[in-house]
């Protein structure tokens, strides 16, 4: 019993022995790979930062294009983009006058683009201008922003007071009066064809028939009434919306009284808010009668003496601009360049090829033009008797 005793503890003795050598070599193992991995990891990091410096420095991404349609701009110009000049206004859009005249008078270098009446803002909205690759669109943002763009400010010298009666007469005028003058155009598209003497192939930019323009044009209106009526103005009488007009102009009278401008010997912006809306009505064709018109020579004459004024002073190139329908009578003219004999056959013969293309596919537009404006027509018959119908139907339940 003792000898079988004694030998157990030392066999256990030799076990454990055996165990933790096993244990120690398995560490070392672990060790030596640990100690390999290291050295491959390092071997990587080593070649990939040599691939690098050994590797040629990537060209930079060409800068995105910006993202207007006068691509070629020149910096710090204003390039305003507004409906087509007429023979007896600048613009028919009092918003597109605006603009312009507060550039003339804050004495910023500007361009009309000639976009053929293709272009409208992001908003949908014209006028709206591009200034260094950067779109700014609505009259009153456009002022504002290059106002502090150029530090331009045509109200630096008015009193707060006099900053509160400017905004709430500007509001009378574009959110009041401008819509009394638009819904009478509206609602009476010959008087405004004959009244501004308009070129509706010019105004329309497209080479029609001229009863598919007279159309066209008078649907545009039609499209422009539903507006006014939305508005509120639009669904009161003529000699209601009239009396309308008849009121703001005798506050605008009052306000400006003997004084050049509305606050003194400069103008401000209330006063080029009030040409842009006054001359619609001023310079309209004295050949053809308007009521409004002739209402504000007789009672408010101080107010078309005040439109001639702003007229001279930031308009001196009128009468070339209407004549001409000139969109940039205010920038000098190019000289013409001359040009060698052997590149103009060239250019003569591209220029004729280019001009049989694009008749052809005016051709083919002004086909597409004119389905579009014969279904058009017969809807707007359509729509026509429905009007009338509704009208016939509120008459009679007026009448009950």
């Amino acid at each position: 019993m003792t000898t079988e005793t004694e030998t157990k503890p030392t066999e256990q003795t030799e076990e454990k022995k055996e165990e933790v050598k096993e244990e120690v070599k398995k560490e070392e193992a672990e060790n030596t790979e640990e100690k390999a991995d290291d050295k491959a990891e390092k071997a990587d990091k080593e070649k990939k930062e040599d691939e690098k410096k050994d590797a040629k420095p990537k060209k930079e991404p060409a800068p995105p294009k910006p993202a207007v349609h006068k691509q070629d701009f020149e910096k710090e110009v204003v390039y305003l983009y507004q409906f087509t000049r007429t023979p007896v206004l600048p613009s028919l859009s009092p918003y597109c006058l605006k603009v312009e005249t507060w550039l003339r008078l804050a004495g910023i270098k500007y361009e009309n683009v000639d976009h053929k009446m293709k272009y409208k803002s992001k908003k949908g909205q014209l006028p709206f201008v591009e200034v260094n690759g950067e779109e700014i669109a609505d009259s009153a943002i456009i002022i504002k922003e290059l106002g502090s763009r150029y530090n331009q400010d045509l109200d630096t010298g008015l009193t707060p007071e006099q900053r509160n009666v400017a905004h709430a007469t500007i509001s009378m005028i574009e959110n009041h009066f401008a819509w009394v003058v638009k819904s009478t155009m509206c609602n009476n598209p010959d008087l405004c064809i004959q009244g501004y003497n308009l070129d509706l192939k010019q105004v329309i930019q497209r080479a029609l028939p001229a009863v598919i323009l007279n159309f066209l044009f008078k649907r545009k209106l039609k499209a422009a009434a539903k507006k006014v009526r939305a508005h509120g103005i639009g669904v009161h009488k003529p000699e209601e919306i009239e009396e309308f007009g008849h009121n703001d102009l005798m506050v605008l009278s009052d306000l400006l009284g003997d004084k050049p401008f509305f606050f003194g010997d400069t103008p401000t912006t209330l006063d080029v808010v009030a040409f842009a809306n006054l001359a619609q009505v001023a310079f309209m064709d004295k050949e053809v009668s308007y009521s409004l018109r002739d209402w504000m020579s007789e009672n408010c004459n101080n107010l078309v003496e005040f439109c001639n004024r702003v007229k001279e002073r930031a308009f001196p190139d009128w009468d070339e601009m209407c004549s001409n329908l000139d969109l940039n009578s205010h920038l000098p003219k190019p000289p013409p360049k001359e040009e060698e004999p052997a590149e103009k056959e060239e250019e003569k013969t591209e220029k004729t090829e280019k001009v049989e293309e694009d008749k052809k596919d005016e051709k083919e537009k002004d086909d597409s033009e004119k389905e579009k404006a014969q279904k058009d027509e017969k809807e707007g018959e359509k729509e026509n008797k429905k009007d009338n119908k509704t009208e016939e139907k509120e008459k009679e339940e007026e009448k009950k």
